[in-house]
């Protein structure tokens, strides 16, 4: 028996997928969560196999909570559900520790799939991702500028093109101002920008926030 977890704050969602995934007889959603907090307490307890999550949450994001989860967990499978074309997220995740992408448009048995995949040590990396990949290694010119991102730089990436500030972004993520004025400044000088408005414009235009 594998043992879900859902992290969607769309209850229609949750009770969706945990309908669905009830019908094979392999799989058991154990906890449905609405939110970052709730799924940390989730896996804390140890009693889940692999994590089925959303990137857009309230509070803290997707994108940190997979960064909290592999640091709590490392070895637990972590499997993003997302809204969001592959294209616009699929890479900078699987860098950061996500075992499977899949859009939210994608045919219900591949999630099926992937559960099932990534239970068993594996990736799970879809027609599309794949596609992704392999352009990145043929050309990596192909890659958009904020894949070129760390871990870290990407989490300061976002949060700053939502309007965060960083005194704010340097205490929720225990670090000094100076600290997170350096990975703005690295940022920037990767992505080629120059103010945070223009950190929220290219997040906008890609398809990394709403």
């Amino acid at each position: 028996m594998i043992r879900v977890a859902i992290a969607d704050d769309h209850a229609l969602v949750r009770a969706g997928l945990r309908q669905f995934l009830g019908e094979h007889v392999d799989l058991r959603v154990v906890a449905e969560c609405a939110n970052a907090q709730d799924l940390m307490e989730v896996v804390r307890s140890g009693d889940v196999d692999v994590v089925l999550l959303d990137l857009s949450m309230p509070g803290t994001s997707g994108v940190d909570a997979l960064r909290s989860i592999k640091s709590r967990a490392p070895q637990l499978p972590v499997l993003i559900l997302s809204s969001y074309p592959e294209a616009h997220y699929a890479r900078a995740l699987l860098k950061q520790g996500a075992v499977g992408y899949l859009s939210k448009d994608c045919d219900p048995l591949d999630i099926v799939k992937a559960i099932r995949t990534v239970a068993r040590g594996r990736r799970y990396i879809s027609e599309g991702v794949a596609e992704l990949l392999a352009a990145g290694l043929a050309d990596p010119q192909e890659q958009s500028p904020h894949e070129a991102l760390s871990e870290r730089e990407f989490q300061v990436f976002l949060r700053l093109a939502q309007g965060e500030t960083i005194g704010h972004l340097a205490e929720s993520l225990c670090l000094s101002v100076k600290t997170v004025s350096t990975y703005r400044s690295r940022v920037m000088e990767k992505m080629a920008l120059q103010t945070n408005s223009d950190l929220t414009y290219y997040a906008l235009t890609h398809g990394l926030i709403q």
